[in-house]
């Protein structure tokens, strides 16, 4: 990394609460040159310190003799593997034998990265802005993505009254769920390919974009405070049981309608120490998403019970049943779209070019898919062999 790319100084890591607390705080997260952007911090934990509420070993000698492996990760739809493959009997405590699940839910990615840094968690289901992000931000020591999760789910959703065109967003109030974040930065990359022109911090311009957190952006749009939003699943499809229409889906936007939502990261250092146990969740990952494919319908249960479970209510079948088609679960990490979508903040004066160099090792990850018969899966040139 060049000098020229500063990093600004950092909050001190959360520590990470029980699920049945909901953080409200709110926290910047540092990000290069241009401050990348303001978002919750907080999580919610499953189990003590100890790890007394971890999900049950599912029998077995401990890998690499670790008792616990504290994996991180959202509740929301596009964390659709993490949802079902660490459900009680699910695919990955099946695979980590007599190694305990520690799960944590996040409330947004800064958090979740700052939880890895200070090895609060081992391994996170995670977006690709926030894995960019603390990639640099650590200069490449801290963090790997080892795996792909989860692909599409994101849609410019409007409200018909105001907007009937695409061009009709011109001098409208659209949300993104954050400054700087994953689709906030696919919105401002839209908006600079129609020739519309908009200050990054201020969210002020041609388009006026408006940092709303998902949980309030259905109320936002009902009060009319917004026209529309950009936003992912299931929070484009509650807009649309509120009367709003999808205008865009992302994914037209990219080749083969593929581009990475969702992928797994781990700490360099868990990764050095316990590579079995990191191949463990891989193997239950992969193993959860063959079944999320042959199993649509009992996946797409499975995981609104584990909403219910980590929100107190599932989602509705108005809901669920059109955020779940947009979704595809998926172990290839689509490496080049990650490029794609760094370069997409670079023009728009989001981030200073970074290198992304060794952001991946798939090693692990590969070697599950040989032994499933499978054929690997690439980094694009950004991995680490």
């Amino acid at each position: 990394m060049s000098s020229a790319q500063r990093l600004l100084p950092a909050r001190p890591a959360e520590r990470p609460r029980r699920r049945t607390r909901l953080l409200a705080a709110a926290a910047a997260f540092p990000l290069l040159l241009g401050a990348l952007g303001a978002c919750g911090y907080g999580s919610e934990k499953n189990g003590d310190d100890q790890g007394s509420s971890a999900l049950p070993a599912a029998g077995g000698a401990k890998i690499d003799g670790l008792d616990k492996v504290k994996v991180g990760y959202f509740a929301n739809l596009t964390h659709a593997t993490a949802l079902v493959g660490l459900r009680k009997g699910g695919q990955i405590q099946q695979e980590l034998k007599g190694t305990k699940v520690s799960p944590f839910v996040f409330n947004a990615g800064p958090s979740e990265i700052e939880a890895l840094n200070s090895g609060s968690i081992d391994i996170g289901w995670i977006g690709p802005s926030p894995s960019i992000n603390g990639y640099v931000k650590s200069h490449g020591k801290n963090l790997k993505i080892i795996s792909g999760s989860a692909s599409g789910g994101v849609k410019l959703v409007v409200n018909p009254k105001k907007i009937k065109t695409l061009d009709d967003v011109e001098g409208k109030k659209i949300a993104t769920p954050q400054l700087g974040n994953t689709q906030d930065v696919a919105f401002l990359n839209w908006v600079a390919g129609k020739g519309w022109k908009v200050d990054p911090q201020s969210g002020k311009g041609d388009v006026s974009v408006v940092r709303t957190d998902n949980k309030i952006t259905p109320d936002a749009y009902k009060s009319g405070a917004i026209d529309g939003a950009w936003v992912p699943e299931p929070t484009a499809s509650k807009l649309v049981a509120e009367g709003a229409r999808t205008l865009l889906d992302e994914s037209s936007l990219w080749p083969d309608k593929k581009f990475v939502i969702t992928n797994v990261i781990v700490r360099q250092s868990f990764l050095k120490e316990h590579p079995k146990v990191v191949e463990a969740v891989l193997r239950g990952s992969v193993k959860t998403n063959a079944w999320i494919k042959a199993n649509p319908d009992q996946a797409k249960a499975a995981a609104n019970a584990a909403l219910k479970k980590e929100t107190g209510k599932p989602l509705p079948a108005e809901v669920i049943d059109p955020a779940w088609k947009s979704i595809q679960v998926t172990d290839d990490p689509l490496a080049s779209t990650l490029n794609t979508e760094a370069d997409h903040a670079v023009k728009a004066g989001l981030l200073e070019k970074p290198d992304l160099g060794g952001i991946y090792d798939l090693a692990p990850l590969n070697k599950v898919l040989k032994a499933e018969g499978r054929p690997a899966v690439s980094a694009a040139g950004l991995g680490t062999q």
